[in-house]
Formats: structure tokens, C-alpha cells, sequence
């Protein structure tokens, strides 16, 4: 990274017009987090919400990347979450329907296409979530409530969080337009960073109540800390930093695969004979499979909410939700009362077998083996030692499935990073510590910022160029 370019390039007026434009436009986001969905008491309905987010793993996953959204009953509570499903199931489509695949390897004109159908798929998604949303709060409350929605506050309310959600695709595409980074992925950084400013209050609090005594250093003098909670924090700190390494090298690991040229001579000119690259990274499918599995586990977990909400006494609804419930610290002393048992291991492992399956499927989704291989063939390009066409491609296949097993059994250990400090915590203190950031949010913030300043980068380059002699 060039930061004295960074730094030199904020003297240009077109650049510090882009860098205030995404500043102003997270600001505007932030404002919008703070405004409630016009439909009966809010603080009522937050109540709601953060019992819906505690009983659900899914749910605390989408309060991180909504930014509190869901917490404070908003009107961007629904948030990404809708365009981020429509762009993915765009992009299976792509690979599944012909003339869509056509469409996608049509330049810049097939690519407008797609987003067009990407956004106009996003609406109707997100009136259905926030259908979703309101019905399954309003059942919540329903009991302790005397307000009773009508027609024209459902359609207020439904129309309201569409219309967060449809703001903020734009304020991304807005950011994105910038060319200093994509503005979905700033929009998800600013969520989980905003979550930053409470957990910390929290943790100062605890570490500046000096009631059970302060910290001695060899009898020298005292620090008017709680010594517990500064030891706690001070491994926690050291094992954060050595995480963060982690998973700053296992995102930008990838394995570096030579392309040569033929040469070709036409007339009294040769074309060719150079050599490129394809790098492939080791976690190609980035944080999609935790996506796909946090999903895909909490669907059991509704389906045995509703069946308790029918029958309350009903044995097979209550252990659904029992079982696939992500143990946590707001759950664990009512799902576990005597410590942990064997059933606390269930859901840790199934999550992590279902994002070691996803970033299989969806690596082979978006790495195409065959595509790539018959383009190099196109190109008159070739990999050493390697036949074009399918012996390219079945190279390509057991290298991908080589940096595979690597990459998804470190994307899996990152996502049970939560569950791995809570049973170290439990068994030195008997109850989970509850971390306001998963592992999965510690890659998605440190993926995001890389690319950022990698695209911030390359702006200042362009903006600097013609200071270079």
C-alpha cells in the first residue's frame, strides 16, 4: 500500500470530493439506523426484536450487518439483506439458465442487464421479509399489547422498510460509483463497526470497577483497574491480534498459477510468447458459505418456534428449537442450566460440516474450470505441462480442490471462533462471555477493509500519476 500516495492524492479536489461523498452517505445511513418503523410503540416492538435476536443465530448475524437495524426496529431493519439474496440467486441463475449465462459474458451491456434484474428482483424480496418481519414481531407482542395494526399500518410499515432497504442498495451503488471501494461491502463494514462504540463502553465499565479491588503491580503501585477483568482482557486482546494475523494471511493467500503465450507470427510481426498468472485465493467463496449455513440452520429453529406458538406443549417443536438454537450468553443459563452437555455440541458441529459443504458448492458455482480452460484455449494460452482444454480443466478441478480443503476447514474454525471462546470461558468462569463480533464479522471487516484500501489505492495512484517524472 502507497499511504504517502493516499495522503498526497487528498490534496486533489476530485478525490476529497469522492472521500466526502462516502463519508456523507454513511452518515445519512447511520441517521436512517436511528429512525423506528411508523407502526404502534417502538419500544415495544424492541423489545420484541432483541428476544427474536437472542433466540436466533440468524438473527444476531443480521442486526451485525444491518447495524443495529434490527435492535432499534428502524425502517432499514430488513437492510441488505434482500439484494444481497438477489444478487446471489442472479448469480446461480447466470450459471444454471443458458441465456443468462450468454447475457453475463456479454460485456458491459449484459452486465447493466443483470443489475437491473438484480434490483427489481431486490423489491419484491424485501416486501416479503418485511412482512415477515412485522407479522412474526407483532405475534411476539401480540399478547402484551393492546395495539392491534390495521390495514393502512401494515401497508405504512411494509412500505416504509422497502423503502430503507431500496435506499440503501442505492447509497451503495451511490458509493460504489466513487471508484474507492464497493459500497455494499462499506455499508456492511459501517454496520459491524458501529457495533464497536457499545461492546467497548461495556467492557470499560467492567474493567474500571475497582469494587472487588484494584491492580497491584509487584507492590509498587496500584492501577485502578479490576485485576480479573484486565487479565481477561489483556489474553484477549494478544489472541485477537494473533486472529486478526490469521485471518489477514488466509484472505490474501493464493496460489499462483503460470499461463504462457504461444507465439504466433503473422507477416513480419510475432504476437505471444509471454507469460501471466491466474491467482486463486485459498477462500475463494469469502464469507457466503457462513451466510448459507447460518440460514440454512435457523430454519429449523423457526419451524419449532411456530409448532411451540400452536401446540406449547409439543415434545418435537420444542427440541428443534432447543437443539438447532445457537447456544450464547443471553440463552445458556435457560438452555443449559447444569453446565454443558453433549446436546451443546450439536449445533457447533453441524455449522461447521455445513460451511465446509457450502464453500465447496459455492466455490465450484463461481469458478467455472471449464469456462476458464476452453477461454485459454481461445486465447492461445496454456499451463506448462498441461493440454489444453480438459486436461486444463481437470488440472484446475484438483488444484481448487486442493486449496478447498485448506480454505474451508479455516473458514469453518473462523465461524466456531464464538463457540470456541464461550467454552473456554464456561469453563473458567461458568458462563459464556458473549462476543458482540463473530469471527465471521472479524473477516467480513478485515476482507472489506483490504479491498478498500486496495481500490483507495489504486484512485490515489491515478489522481498522483502526473506528479511522477
Amino acid at each position: 500500500m502507497h499511504f504517502k500516495t493516499i495522503l498526497k492524492s487528498l490534496k486533489n479536489k476530485d478525490m476529497l470530493k469522492r472521500v466526502f461523498i462516502v463519508l456523507g452517505i454513511l452518515v445519512a445511513y447511520r441517521i436512517l439506523a436511528h429512525i423506528p418503523v411508523p407502526m404502534g410503540d417502538a419500544s415495544t416492538f424492541r423489545d420484541a426484536v432483541e428476544k427474536l435476536i437472542t433466540s436466533s443465530d440468524f438473527g444476531s448475524f443480521l442486526n451485525l450487518i444491518s447495524g443495529g437495524g434490527l435492535t432499534n426496529f428502524s425502517i432499514i431493519l430488513v437492510g441488505l439483506s434482500p439484494f444481497i439474496t438477489a444478487s446471489i440467486i442472479m448469480q446461480l441463475l447466470s450459471k444454471a439458465i443458458p441465456r443468462l449465462e450468454e447475457l453475463s459474458e456479454d460485456g458491459e451491456t449484459g452486465r447493466r442487464k443483470i443489475n437491473q434484474w438484480t434490483r427489481l428482483l431486490t423489491i419484491p424480496l424485501a416486501i416479503t421479509q418485511a412482512i415477515a418481519y412485522i407479522y412474526i414481531l407483532y405475534q411476539s407482542v401480540s399478547g402484551t399489547v393492546e395495539f392491534v395494526p390495521t390495514t393502512s399500518d401494515w401497508i405504512l410499515s411494509v412500505t416504509s422498510m422497502v423503502a430503507g432497504s431500496v435506499i440503501l442498495m442505492w447509497f451503495g451503488e451511490l458509493m460504489t460509483e466513487q471508484g474507492i471501494g464497493n459500497g455494499t461491502s462499506m455499508i456492511i463494514f459501517a454496520s459491524i463497526i458501529s457495533q464497536f462504540p457499545t461492546t467497548a463502553a461495556a467492557l470499560g465499565s467492567a474493567l474500571f470497577d475497582t469494587s472487588n479491588g484494584s491492580l497491584s503491580l509487584w507492590g509498587w503501585f496500584n492501577l485502578p483497574v479490576n485485576p480479573q477483568v484486565f487479565w481477561i482482557l489483556f489474553g484477549f486482546a494478544i489472541a485477537l491480534l494473533v486472529v486478526i494475523y490469521f485471518l489477514v494471511k488466509i484472505n490474501e493467500a493464493q496460489r499462483i498459477i503460470t499461463i504462457n503465450y504461444a507465439k504466433r507470427v503473422h507477416g513480419n510481426s510475432a504476437y505471444g510468447d509471454i507469460k501471466s498468472i491466474i491467482p486463486i485465493k485459498i477462500i475463494a467463496a469469502g464469507v457466503v458459505p457462513v451466510i448459507f449455513a447460518t440460514a440454512f440452520l435457523s430454519l429449523p429453529a423457526l419451524v419449532g418456534q411456530f409448532i411451540t406458538t400452536v401446540d406449547s406443549g409439543n415434545s418435537f417443536g420444542a427440541a428443534l428449537t432447543s437443539i438447532f438454537t445457537a447456544p450464547n450468553s443471553s440463552n445458556f443459563s435457560t438452555l443449559y442450566p447444569d453446565g454443558i452437555t453433549p446436546q451443546w455440541f450439536i449445533y457447533p458441529a453441524i455449522y461447521f460440516i455445513l460451511v465446509v459443504a457450502f464453500t465447496y458448492f459455492y466455490t465450484s458455482v463461481i469458478f467455472n474450470t471449464k469456462e476458464i480452460a476452453d477461454n485459454l484455449q481461445k486465447q492461445g494460452a496454456f499451463i506448462e505441462g498441461v493440454r489444453p482444454g480438459l486436461s486444463t480443466a481437470n488440472y484446475l478441478d484438483k488444484t481448487m480442490s486442493h486449496l478447498n480443503l485448506f480454505g474451508s476447514l479455516s473458514l469453518g474454525l473462523i465461524a466456531m471462533l464464538p463457540f470456541i471462546t464461550d467454552y473456554v470461558f464456561i469453563i473458567l468462569t461458568g458462563a459464556p462471555m458473549g462476543l458482540s463480533i463473530s469471527g465471521t464479522g472479524l473477516l467480513i471487516v478485515i476482507t472489506v477493509a483490504l479491498e478498500n484500501l486496495r481500490s483507495l489505492d489504486s484512485r490515489a495512484l491515478m489522481v498522483t500519476y502526473d506528479d511522477y517524472k
